[in-house]
């Protein structure tokens, strides 16, 4: 008697601190393909996971902020490389979404761009100013700090590689919070990221509810900035009340700037200029 081999069901968790904890509620919601089938359930995220998620990225911003740029861009080229490795794999789930398949190559291009930003950027928005006096002045960009973000809800994979690629390569750490109909290519990219050098906490994705977790995050004082791309439009005021109440800066982003050409005004969202004074001759 010959019997049919069963495939080991992959289970769909959350990503924090660079390890693959279910949600601390317990509970979970089923993710559903086009023609109605359930693909698999995701983890629903909670308050406590994003508190934990917070908690990680501030724990990871000091070092991954005092990184080379090199590094940082070494690292971002990484997972373009293991995404390239996987592609048949991103491009089944992408198009069990309901996406366009060839979304991972974009997806896999835009790592590589932001990666060749990365110890460029500073030298196109620093300046060397002229000041009266035997003095150097330079205006340097630095990272703000934790980022909330929130994914595109209409793309699975190249919508969230836009919108935390340029946070993270500044030096910046992030709590993503991935599109609430589409998450299961984005938990298959955090296993990308937990094999690629970048260290645990810089990058932590959660699957959820935007509803439910996004007053969290606007609300929490140890985030330093919020990207409400995908977040419903008649919801941001509110959020940016309760971001102004901690002073967070807040990205509002234009029509779908994610899907085209993604220039640098990512790149300049989620990073502070500091003046260095430094004396001629020393």
């Amino acid at each position: 008697m010959t019997f049919e081999r069963l495939r080991v069901r992959k289970t769909y968790k959350l990503y924090i601190g660079g390890a693959f904890p279910r949600s601390e509620s317990g509970r979970s919601y089923p993710v559903t393909a086009r023609d109605g089938t359930v693909l698999a359930h995701a983890a629903q995220a909670s308050r406590k996971d994003v508190r934990d998620a917070v908690v990680a990225a501030r724990k990871a911003f000091a070092g991954w902020s005092r990184a080379t740029a090199y590094n940082r861009g070494q690292v971002l080229y990484r997972v373009a490389e293991m995404l390239d490795g996987r592609r048949e794999q991103f491009a089944a789930e992408v198009a069990a979404a309901g996406d366009d398949p060839s979304t991972v190559d974009t997806a896999i291009d835009r790592w590589v761009w932001y990666a060749g930003w990365a110890d460029k950027y500073a030298q196109v928005a620093g300046a060397s100013n002229p000041v009266a006096g035997p003095y150097f002045n330079f205006s340097l960009p630095e990272p703000t700090g934790v980022v909330g973000v929130f994914a595109p809800q209409e793309s699975s994979l190249l919508g969230l590689v836009s919108v935390i690629a340029p946070v993270i390569v500044t030096g910046n750490a992030a709590v993503v919070v991935a599109s609430d109909e589409r998450p299961l290519p984005a938990i298959s990219l955090a296993e990308v990221l937990a094999t690629s050098d970048l260290p645990g906490g810089v990058l932590n994705i959660l699957t959820g509810h935007v509803a439910e977790l996004a007053p969290w995050l606007a609300s929490h004082r140890d985030v330093n900035a919020l990207d409400l791309t995908g977040v419903a439009a008649e919801a941001r005021p509110s959020l940016q009340q309760a971001a102004a109440d901690n002073v967070k800066r807040v990205y509002l982003p234009r029509h779908d700037d994610w899907a085209a050409d993604p220039g640098t005004r990512r790149l300049a969202a989620f990073v502070e200029t500091k003046t260095v004074w430094h004396p001629i001759g020393v």
